[in-house]
């Protein structure tokens, strides 16, 4: 399910030559810094393992990067019974907003609930276009203006809609607005007051896409982001075109927010939800070799 993983493995072979039942810690350190972890973060990781750790100490040092307030957060969004259930998705430009979207639909239909779009990105007479043709494709209705309206109209108008239409599930574009954009900032806030009036202050979901292939840079996208509206999970877009894999620890660490999905490929199925020990195992096979049920 997780590809880069191959590539990560191809990309390591070269570092530690072929799996083995044990490595040494510095092995273990270069591994890690070549997947794309952050380096506090691996220090921490060999903080918690021997000078020559097993496959199974290097799992149980992994998991411990999960556990904490993210899980809770997390079991906080499946909780959430408000219908509709709104999602407003965030994001920077070329980030796979709109594909994402596309995706969080099929995915909402194939559990037979129904679904209805916003397009809240009207600066972009394209992102409309775009949002139109998904759509159309999946058989969804969507909700759109003219370009230059103000977004937060196309908010409210979804969401009423929405429970006047008895609708499960509303999905919300809105602009891909650079983080240091101050008016566009600004502006996000006021959409999600909106949201959260039109809702009667009912709970709803703020999701952020970020690019997996942007490593730091994404990290930093959503530290700011996260100064404007609270966040309430991450969907990681992209991984299908990258080897650094280990990207996604460090985003769990540093931000505290949980991740909802992964992004592995362009095509409307290509969202997994994110899972925790499928995501170690894929890692801990690149320096260990497949798991066979014993100890490596």
């Amino acid at each position: 399910m997780f590809d880069f993983w191959t590539k990560t493995t191809s990309h390591l072979s070269k570092i530690l030559g072929a799996p083995q039942q044990k490595i040494t810690q510095e092995e273990l350190e270069n591994t890690l810094i070549e997947s794309d972890m952050d380096y506090d973060l691996v220090q921490k990781v060999l903080s918690r393992t021997s000078k020559s750790p097993s496959r199974a100490e290097v799992d149980v040092a992994l998991h411990n990067l999960f556990r904490g307030e993210t899980q809770n957060e997390k079991l906080q969004l499946q909780h959430i019974t408000t219908k509709p259930l709104v999602e407003l998705i965030i994001g920077v430009n070329g980030a796979g907003k709109t594909t994402t979207i596309a995706k969080l639909t099929k995915i909402y239909l194939t559990q037979h609930q129904s679904v209805l779009l916003g397009a809240g990105d009207t600066f972009r007479a394209a992102a409309s276009e775009q949002l139109m043709l998904w759509a159309q494709k999946l058989g969804v209705n969507l909700i759109a203006t003219t370009q230059g309206s103000d977004p937060s109209a196309v908010a409210y108008d979804t969401i009423k809609a929405a429970i006047a239409r008895k609708i499960d599930r509303v999905i919300i574009d809105t602009a891909g607005r650079l983080h240091n954009q101050v008016n566009l900032k600004k502006e996000l806030e006021k959409i999600d007051r909106i949201c959260a009036k039109a809702l009667d202050n009912q709970p709803f979901r703020k999701i952020l896409v970020l690019d997996g292939t942007q490593g730091s840079a994404a990290i930093n996208q959503a530290k700011i982001f996260s100064q404007t509206i609270h966040i309430d999970g991450v969907i990681v877009t992209k991984l299908d075109g990258t080897s650094k894999g280990g990207a996604i620890f460090s985003i769990i660490n540093e931000l505290k927010i949980p991740i909802l999905f992964l992004g592995i490929g362009e095509g409307e199925n290509d969202l997994v939800p994110f899972d925790e020990q499928m995501y170690i195992n894929g890692l801990l096979d690149c320096i260990f070799g497949q798991n066979n049920g014993k100890e490596k």
